[in-house]
This record gives C-alpha cells, structure tokens and sequence, in this order.
C-alpha cells in the first residue's frame, strides 16, 4: 500500500483520513440531516424525546456510513478509471479491499441492529431497505442501464422515513409526502451532476445519463419535468397537516427557483447551466424541510 511509505505519525493520520473519506461524509450528513427533520415532522406536540433522537441519527449515521464503504468497495474499478473518484483511498492503495468490506459491513449491520433494538423495527426494516436498493440494486446497475437513477432516488428518499417512523411510530400519509418531495428533488440533482461528469462518467462505462440522444437533450428535458412534479409535490406538506399555511411562502419561492434553473439547464445545457442547477438542488432540501419545521 502507497501510504506505508509515510512516517508513522503521518500514516496513523492518514489512515483515519482515509476510513472518513470512505464514509462520504458529505452524502452521510445529508443523510443524517433528512432523518433529523424527519423526526421532527413526525414527533408529537411537547418536548423532544432526546434520547430517541440521538439514537435514531446514531444508527442512521452508521447505516449510512457503512453504504457508503461498501459502495466505494463495489465501485473501486470504476472510480479508477475517473479522474472525479481515482484518489478516493481503494482505488490509491491507501485501503486494502478487505479492510473496507470489514468495516463497511461492521457500520451497516450496528446501524440496522441499532435502530431495530433502540428505536423501532421498521425504522431499522427502513435501514436495511436502502442499505439493500442502494448496494444491491443501484451500485451495481450504474454500468447496465439509465434506469438505475430510479432505483438510487428511491433509496435516497428513505432516510426521513426513518426518522418520521422512529416519531410517529408508523408511516402516515404525510411521511410519503416527505418521502415524493426527496425521490423527485434527486433528479435534477443527479442529473445536473451526471452532465457535469458525462465524460468521466462514459469513460467508466456508467449509464447515468437517461438515453441522452446526440445532445443530451433528453437528460435537460427529464429534469426540467420532475422540477415541475416536485414544484407541485412542495405543496402539500400543508394539505398533509405536515406543516401551517406560511410554510407556502417559502416553498413557492425555493422551487420556483429551482424549476428557473431546471429550465435554463434544460435549454442552454451546458457545464454553467447544470452547475448552477446542482448548486441550486443542494441548498433546497434543507431550506424547504427546516421551512416545514419552523412554519
């Protein structure tokens, strides 16, 4: 391994700079994050029950982590060959194979076995759902077929079940609601970020682009259109009792900005465009969900 080298100081920091990165940290948090206002939706009128929060976030972060381990492990020969993933700690020899499968596996099975024990059955069922559509279904599709971004969206859009059901204690008509508003907003996410690493992504063989045509045109096109569902889907959390009738103000104004950017990208469709698209679906979900939780 490339970091053997290094003095051994450097390499014990290394090493656990490494374990982080595998978790992707960044995907971690918003995992967490979603699961946080999740519960916040689906708790009762009173006090937070404290202990019941930290420890639905505690196992949803280790779910989450493990997914992400195995995911970098699943896809090590793909993220060689892009210049975005060939430094992530597999593919540079920082990590050996085995260790990532051991603690990749260890993360994901406390994190579902401590959601079932401390929290509830079904949000740990939740857990192991996404864990199974994300590293058995989606992962490996990702080189097969342009239909593995449904697959991955519906994975993505669990986590504040998780939370929702750890509250409630059951999933009503409002969880789903929070569950529509998150599969729908991935689209132009992952579809912004798909055309910002088309390149990348063709020279690894993954079909991440939905039968693009000799432009891409139709990838500008499914973006704009699930902008458009999820503008509509913004609104009900008010109908659903998820929220109060100020939270509409808000809502109307982050999507209606982000079908703006959805539609420029869908026109224009080029590097400027889908990032100001990504930049733009990054900052939504956390604005509309904190929205539902203040209003």
């Amino acid at each position: 391994m490339k970091s053997l080298a290094l003095p051994l100081p450097q390499l014990k920091t290394r090493r656990l700079s490494d374990f982080w990165a595998l978790t992707k940290p960044g995907v971690m948090g918003a995992v967490v994050l979603t699961a946080l206002f999740g519960f916040l939706l689906g708790s009762p009128e009173g006090p937070v029950r404290w202990t019941l929060l930290i420890n639905t976030l505690l196992g949803t972060a280790l779910a989450a982590a493990g997914a992400g381990i195995l995911n970098m492990l699943l896809e090590q020969e793909v993220d060689d060959l892009m210049e975005r993933t060939k430094n992530r700690p597999i593919p540079a020899g920082h990590v050996a194979s085995h260790e990532a499968f051991l603690l990749g596996g260890l993360c994901a099975g406390l994190g579902v076995v401590h959601l079932c024990l401390a929290v509830g059955m079904r949000s740990g069922f939740l857990a192991a759902m996404t864990l199974v559509l994300y590293l058995v279904f989606y992962t490996p599709s990702k080189t097969s077929t342009t239909y593995c971004s449904i697959v991955g969206s519906v994975s993505g859009a669990l986590p504040p079940l998780i939370g929702f059901s750890a509250a409630a204690g059951t999933l009503t008509p409002a969880a789903w609601v929070l569950f529509a508003i998150l599969f729908l907003w991935q689209f132009p996410h992952l579809l912004a970020l798909s055309w910002i690493y088309r390149k990348d992504y063709e020279n690894a063989g993954l079909k991440m682009l939905p039968s693009p045509g000799p432009k891409g045109e139709r990838t500008g096109k499914i973006a704009l259109a699930c902008a458009v569902l999820l503008f509509i889907a913004s609104l009900l959390p008010w109908p659903a009792g998820l929220t109060g009738p100020f939270y509409l103000v808000p809502a109307v104004l982050l999507s209606s900005y982000l079908l703006f950017r959805a539609e420029r990208f869908a026109f224009q469709l080029n590097d400027a465009s889908a990032r100001k698209l990504f930049l733009a679906s990054v900052v939504y979900t956390p604005l509309l969900l904190a929205a539902m939780v203040i209003w």
